[in-house]
């Protein structure tokens, strides 16, 4: 779909349809009243009448209004005026979305950029009307063989900004919210992949692809064999049953005009499916551990966004191939297995591979002598147990990291929650037999499982983001999310200093 933005006089639009907020109680915002006055009354008549209250999401479609060029207006319920928070805003916006494309607009001039949102400016309200419209225009239809019916679909909305001298910041806003949407879709149609098609051999394939795409992109590829003679033993161990072979991809962008900048390294967790091995889970609900690889995937879409924004920095994307799978080569509890970095670690639970596969990918990195490491991984249920589908697991031993991630969090509205990992944790990992356990029991299992992952950055400034609650959702509306790709971008964007006021 086409954004763009203007500032200019309601009077005059000519559009398939303009859309305009309504106050709770009954109250006209400033765009409405200038239609209400062109229109002599005819809009505050309908609120009246209690055609709508202006609730948030309630919204009323108005053909033929009496003196308006336009060929319908949208009233659009926006809650409170000046309570507006950045959750309901989003709302307004998808359900605005919703309601011009079900009833065939092809067009729209939107006069809802210039709501109040508490701590916001329009360069936001311009992005997170953008993020939320392609969120809800989002669909997965690869492999229906009978496709939805096709029909008039919206193609085009212009964001009206207060004033001329915004337009700029209106206009970058725009160019941030496509690149970071185009990451999101791409994530998401990634993770909703089946695992018969999206296997290690698929991630690798799309790496390859990306760099195809892009000039700033280069990618290879390490396979089983090339892991054997770095030591990945642990990674191999987990691939060893299953007739899919594991591929690590590595994604590299480089535009730091300093030669000497350091790299930041985001590594995705790829289980491309998790059936737990010989620590095999339960029947229900297992289709949803084709979502294992929504680390891997949220890489891949955060290096398309990057590339698409063309940021200044030097950035590196780890997708971790793999499938966890019961077979007659499978690793067993038990097995103690010998770590790239040269630890070991004795397995007691096959279904805790994550961590077995990412510690070596952790190690690996350490070749490009990154600044700053950041792993995704959907690691741990106990982290879905603690926050739920609404904030990410976000852990880290370095205060001022683990800061910048959480104001990306809170600025992009991608939450994430941090967690502790206090030196007492480790006590729970020891083993008698091994350097380390692969579990370190019932309790604190998504902190156990960071500080696992914790022994193997010391080189580097580390964090980990636990999203197996926030990467997909379940029941009706079950596929994936395409989190946290807008708050690691941000994230990318506050390193490269970007401004948004």
């Amino acid at each position: 779909m086409e954004f763009s933005v203007k500032n200019g006089s309601i009077e005059k639009q000519r559009t398939a349809c303009l859309v305009v907020g309504v106050f709770e109680p009954r109250r006209l915002s400033s765009s409405a009243e200038q239609l209400d006055m062109i229109s002599e009354g005819y809009i505050s008549a309908l609120l009246r009448r209690g055609d709508i209250e202006g609730k948030v999401g309630q919204t009323l479609l108005l053909h033929h209004v009496p003196n308006i060029s336009a060929d319908r207006i949208l009233l659009v319920g926006c809650g409170k005026e000046r309570e507006l928070n950045d959750r309901q805003y989003k709302q307004i916006i998808q359900q605005t979305v919703k309601v011009l494309n079900d009833t065939g607009s092809m067009e729209a001039v939107c006069y809802l950029t210039g709501l109040h949102i508490k701590g916001r400016n329009t360069y936001w309200n311009v992005r997170f009307a953008v993020e939320a419209a392609q969120e809800t225009l989002y669909s997965f239809n690869d492999f229906k063989s009978i496709k939805p019916e096709t029909r008039r679909e919206l193609r085009k909305i212009v964001f009206n900004v207060p004033s001329r001298r915004e337009l700029p910041l209106a206009e970058s806003a725009i160019q941030h919210a496509v690149a970071i949407s185009a990451g999101i879709k791409a994530t998401k149609d990634l993770a909703n992949t089946p695992p018969n098609i999206c296997t290690p051999r698929h991630l690798a394939d799309k790496a390859i692809e990306l760099a195809q795409s892009y000039s700033s992109i280069q990618s290879h590829v390490v396979d089983e064999q090339q892991m054997e003679k770095l030591g990945m033993k642990s990674y191999l161990a987990v691939s060893q049953g299953a007739r899919n072979e594991a591929f690590m991809s590595i994604i590299e962008f480089k535009n730091n005009p300093d030669p000497n900048a350091k790299p930041i390294v985001l590594v995705g967790k790829g289980l491309t499916f998790d059936s737990g091995g010989i620590s095999i889970k339960p029947a229900a609900g297992m289709d949803e551990m084709k979502y294992d690889m929504c680390g891997a995937a949220t890489v891949y879409g955060v290096m398309k966004a990057v590339a698409e924004l063309n940021l200044p920095l030097n950035i590196i994307g780890v997708l971790a191939g793999c499938e966890n799978m019961p077979g007659g080569n499978a690793y067993r509890p038990g097995d103690i297995l010998t770590t790239m970095s040269g630890l070991t670690v004795e397995v007691l639970n096959t279904d805790a591979e994550g961590r077995l596969v990412l510690c070596d990918a952790l190690t690996y990195v350490e070749c490009f002598e990154p600044e700053t490491v950041i792993d995704i991984a959907t690691l741990t249920g106990a982290c879905v147990v603690a926050l739920g589908s609404v904030n990410s697991g976000l852990f880290s031993p370095v205060n001022t990291l683990a800061n910048e991630l959480q104001n990306a969090a809170d600025l992009s509205t991608d939450k994430a929650w941090r967690l502790p990992m206090n030196d007492e944790y480790n006590e729970l990992l020891k083993s008698n037999f091994a350097d380390l356990a692969n579990v370190g029991g019932r309790w604190g299992g998504a902190v156990t499982a960071a500080c696992f992952l914790a022994n193997f950055t010391k080189k580097y400034n580390w964090a980990h983001l636990d999203i197996a609650g926030t990467a997909w959702q379940q029941g009706a509306n079950k596929g994936a999310t395409g989190r946290p790709v807008s708050l690691l971008v941000q994230f990318l964007l506050n390193r490269a200093d970007i401004k948004f006021e």
